[in-house]
């Protein structure tokens, strides 16, 4: 049987910026998302901490080192800059496998200020 897990995880991210002539995507910066294994082009579960929006879309790359989280096409409709943003990316696993999500915490300027350990669950 396989079971559908959190593999990554991006919390608090803020909004700065929303492009809504744009064909749809989330832009960030690969610096914010390598550090928690998302891919581009990775499609991601977006929750708005801010207004409780969700949707789905997939990542994109900005601009390296610009700190940016920008949602873009019609989900810009749904964030305002300053938002905060809860990025999630899943896996489908074997349900014997156990493996631990990536997760980061974002302060106000979108730097990483936490890596979560979830080594107390993996039992």
């Amino acid at each position: 049987m396989f079971v559908q897990v959190l593999k990554s995880k991006i919390h608090k991210a803020r909004v700065t910026a929303t492009h809504l002539d744009y064909n749809g995507s989330l832009a960030i910066d690969p610096d914010i998302y390598e550090a928690c294994g998302l891919l581009p082009f990775e499609k991601v579960l977006v929750g708005n901490l801010t207004n409780g929006q969700r949707f789905e879309t997939y990542l994109i790359p900005a601009p390296r080192g610009s700190r940016e989280v920008s949602p873009n096409g019609g989900v810009a409709r749904l964030c305002q800059v300053g938002d905060q943003l809860v990025v999630m990316a899943f896996a489908l696993v074997e349900a014997e496998q156990r493996p631990l999500p990536q997760v980061i915490v974002l302060d106000e300027a979108n730097h990483i200020v936490e890596r979560p350990d979830y080594g107390d669950y993996a039992s």
